[in-house]
């Protein structure tokens, strides 16, 4: 275990946050979740904005956190994760890739940062008629995100995500709110 805890340390906490996830390699839902269904990949690909989220180590004092979801050929997902860290000045990203658990109309997929390992991406909310929020779980009530498309997302839409994350048993008082306003910052020289 000392090894591994070195091991993690040395990754860039955005790899090394997916490691921790991957270790679990569990594609399954957790209870009382849902995915949803009548998903269309092509419409959730894109950026998304991550609004806020559960604190994880992997991604500790970062703000401006996005991810980019893109086709590849073979059917799978390019997954492109990225934030900024204030306390080193440097932009950190983890890139990996999703495939569906089923299928594709189901909003269940699972993400690997890290060769065969993968772990649960479930979107268990979606604004359907313009994809432009999610509620996105793992494979327990540990991970939570909720993202839009835009670096805001309006107070009546949060309240819904937060209220169906509250009734699944997620612990939303913990949930961190991330920073997304004024321009991104340039890296350090």
């Amino acid at each position: 275990m000392k090894h591994l805890r070195r091991y993690i340390h040395g990754l860039n906490r955005l790899g090394a946050g997916c490691v921790c996830l991957l270790l679990a390699a569990c594609t399954g839902l957790p209870d009382r979740v849902e995915p949803v269904t009548g998903f269309e990949p092509q419409r959730y690909l894109g950026t998304w904005y991550e609004i806020a989220r559960l604190p994880h180590p992997f991604e500790e004092g970062l703000s401006y956190v996005q991810a980019t979801y893109t086709a590849n050929e073979d059917g799978t997902i390019d997954v492109l994760n990225q934030g900024f860290n204030a306390a080193s000045g440097e932009w950190e990203q983890a890139n990996g890739v999703a495939k569906f658990v089923g299928e594709r109309r189901v909003g269940h997929l699972k993400v690997s940062f890290f060769g065969p390992f993968y772990a649960s991406y479930v979107v268990m909310a979606l604004d359907k008629a313009d994809y432009r929020y999610s509620l996105v779980t793992g494979p327990d009530r540990d991970y939570l995100w909720l993202l839009s498309r835009t670096p805001e997302m309006a107070a009546p839409v949060r309240k819904q995500l937060v209220a169906k994350a509250r009734e699944a048993g997620y612990p939303v008082d913990d949930l961190i709110w991330v920073e997304q306003s004024g321009e991104p910052p340039a890296p350090r020289p």
